[in-house]
């Protein structure tokens, strides 16, 4: 794998960097009233997975974000240099978020990484990998404080 790809003009894989620009483009404007944006980066048969669930189709993808985003205030992503490998990319990043019931619209970090395949210069394959603890349980009111607890007794 590489980390500057070298896609050559007319190659199977020539959308690759273009589709990538597209999606970071994206997710740092996307919010609940601009989800009408999705198919403009994402194919009708998208595959989507993340820690908190699984969806097949740009329709269920659109509902889920629906519901993701609903009470979100502001996210945005510092994103890292992609690893490309043919039709695949790999964007590590960090999202910075304010949602409405975490930390009390405080704004949080979560790092992960996103795992994608690009066809036809639409995203077919996402999948994201990050910590739902870091995001979800260790800002809840009291669970949250034994969890950290406890991953700094581990740590």
């Amino acid at each position: 794998m590489t980390t500057v790809p070298t896609i050559e003009v007319g190659s199977p894989h020539s959308a690759v960097p273009g589709t990538l620009e597209k999606f970071k483009s994206l997710f740092n404007e996307l919010d609940k009233g601009n989800l009408n944006k999705l198919p403009d980066v994402y194919s009708e048969d998208i595959g989507f997975q993340d820690p908190l669930g699984a969806v097949k189709g740009l329709d269920a993808l659109t509902q889920y974000f629906a519901g993701a985003y609903a009470n979100v205030i502001s996210c945005r992503f510092a994103y890292k240099d992609a690893v490309v490998q043919n039709s695949f990319a790999t964007i590590p990043w960090v999202m910075h978020l304010r949602h409405k019931r975490i930390r009390g619209g405080r704004e949080i970090q979560v790092a992960g990484i996103s795992h994608l395949q690009v066809k036809n210069g639409k995203v077919c394959y996402h999948r994201d990998y990050f910590d739902a603890g870091q995001l979800l349980y260790e800002n809840l009111p009291v669970v949250g404080g034994v969890i950290r607890w406890v991953k700094g007794y581990a740590g």
